[in-house]
């Protein structure tokens, strides 16, 4: 009779540890969720983009840019100030905008800031990506990214014609960058391959180049101030080349994410008259499988906390959510983004 009490005993004890155990398990699936504060009920789900299988991150690894350039600066900024006790932001170094889609898709990064013209190359499968690409979708447009064509003033260049022949960086093959040096090139009637002499370079070795004399002028698209050519601007005298109005009409005919943006010395101390060129925006992408809960969290963080971003770096200041979804164009806005925009009135 012991033997049958204490077996029966030991039987309640098994259940009473495996109630316990999935209690357990609810309140950490609950914490989950939990930590998606403000996250409202009801909300229909976007089948085409997100579904069960859905990761809420701990840790979110973020694709950027070169060290020197605004990417990663400003999304470091970002990650500091958007982290909470239930995930961060590992902020990392990479080959730029297509890069950072092409880690998307291989899984590598969850979350990336791209240009919205490589972005969409990206998803229509255009312009260096041999096939569609539709594993991304969109988060927020967060600030103009200018495409500025950077000149020593000893190469005596002064309009983009003046390129021809010249030794020219045009950023890394493939990125960003280069697709807007070779459209620009292009609206001044230059061939990138046999009208200039190119080289693949970063911001920051673009700027080492210039400084040194081994190249005349370098194409950097990239929020002002950049780093790189601030810098630069301390050792050696450089200038920024205006686009001009014919290939500024040229490139908006052809492509219409483009932007007219002036350049003053509101952008760098060095630039003493008005230099007319082009614009686009970067724009911060997320992995289609990243839940919903997570990508609505990370947005409404992003735009309730613009002032704390600006602190930290400038860029913050040009951030509106008027542009948040404008510029997109044909990749989709993650359905936690595009539930937050809905509740903000920020989209219909």
């Amino acid at each position: 009779m012991k033997k049958l009490i204490a077996i029966l005993l030991a039987a309640m004890m098994l259940v009473s540890f495996a109630a316990c155990a999935n209690d357990t398990n609810d309140k950490i699936t609950d914490g989950a969720a939990d930590a998606s504060a403000d996250v409202s009920d009801n909300v229909e789900a976007t089948d085409d983009v997100a579904d069960t299988d859905a990761e809420f991150l701990s840790t979110i690894r973020v694709g950027t840019g070169g060290t020197t350039g605004t990417y990663y600066a400003f999304t470091t900024a970002v990650g500091q100030i958007l982290a909470t006790d239930a995930y961060n932001f590992e902020i990392l170094s990479t080959g730029g905008s297509q890069a950072n889609i092409e880690m998307i898709e291989d899984g590598d990064i969850k979350m990336a800031i791209v240009q919205n013209d490589v972005m969409n190359y990206a998803y229509n499968g255009t312009n260096g990506f041999e096939a569609p690409i539709t594993s991304f979708s969109a988060v927020a447009c967060v600030y103009p990214e200018v495409c500025q064509l950077i000149a020593t003033k000893a190469s005596g260049i002064t309009s983009v014609a003046d390129l021809a022949g010249k030794n020219v960086a045009v950023g890394d093959i493939g990125s960003g960058v280069y697709y807007n040096a070779t459209q620009i090139l292009a609206a001044a009637g230059l061939d990138i391959d046999t009208d200039i002499n190119k080289t693949a370079a970063s911001f920051g070795d673009s700027a080492t180049q210039l400084k040194d004399g081994s190249i005349d002028a370098a194409f950097i698209t990239a929020g002002t101030p950049t780093t790189a050519i601030t810098e630069l601007a301390t050792s050696t005298d450089v200038v920024v080349v205006e686009l001009g109005e014919d290939v500024i009409a040229n490139l908006q005919d052809q492509y219409s994410f483009y932007a007219q943006y002036e350049m003053t010395d509101k952008d760098y101390a060095f630039v003493t008259e008005p230099v007319n060129t082009v614009s686009i925006m970067a724009t911060f992408v997320v992995s289609n499988d990243m839940s919903e809960d997570q990508v609505y969290e990370i947005t409404k963080a992003l735009w309730e906390n613009v002032d704390d971003i600006t602190v930290a770096h400038a860029k913050g200041a040009e951030m509106s959510t008027e542009l948040a979804a404008a510029a997109i164009g044909s990749v989709p806005l993650h359905p936690g983004a595009e539930r937050y925009y809905k509740e903000a009135g920020i989209i219909a």
